[in-house]
């Protein structure tokens, strides 16, 4: 019997071993898919994805798909925290004014977006058109 109670023990014993080791890189893994490409971070009540770029060779261009993701987390963002100045919507959104220059000209081009003042004193709003490509 002894030996019995010792097999299922041992058993037990190597069951939550492989459990805990599981869950642990399972959450090794979440954390590194919310901390890798997204950040995943709180501003003003609004979940921000960090926006930020990779580096790109000289004269290589943004995907399609990369600038429609851009053009809809400004459009969000905007939406939500009117007339911010570039440099604010940069700092917030973790980007650059040169990563969003060419987003935020396509948004104001279809009416999706507003722009008020000049320069760098420029502030946006959201526009009463939907975002267009």
């Amino acid at each position: 019997m002894s030996d019995l109670n010792s097999q299922i023990s041992k058993l037990v014993s190597e069951f939550v071993d492989n459990v805990t080791a599981l869950a642990r890189r399972a959450a090794v893994d979440t954390l590194t898919g919310a901390l890798d490409d997204r950040g995943g971070r709180r501003r003003g009540g609004l979940a921000v994805e960090s926006l930020k770029t990779e580096r790109r060779g000289k004269g290589a261009k943004r995907s399609a798909g990369q600038l429609d993701r851009l053009q809809t987390r400004v459009m969000e963002f905007v939406a939500a925290n009117p007339g911010m100045r570039i440099e604010q919507i940069n700092k917030e959104l973790g980007t650059s004014t040169r990563d969003l220059q060419l987003p935020i000209r396509k948004l104001i081009a279809s009416g999706a977006l507003k722009s008020k003042g000049e320069k760098r004193a420029t502030t946006y709003f959201a526009g009463a058109a939907k975002k267009g490509k």
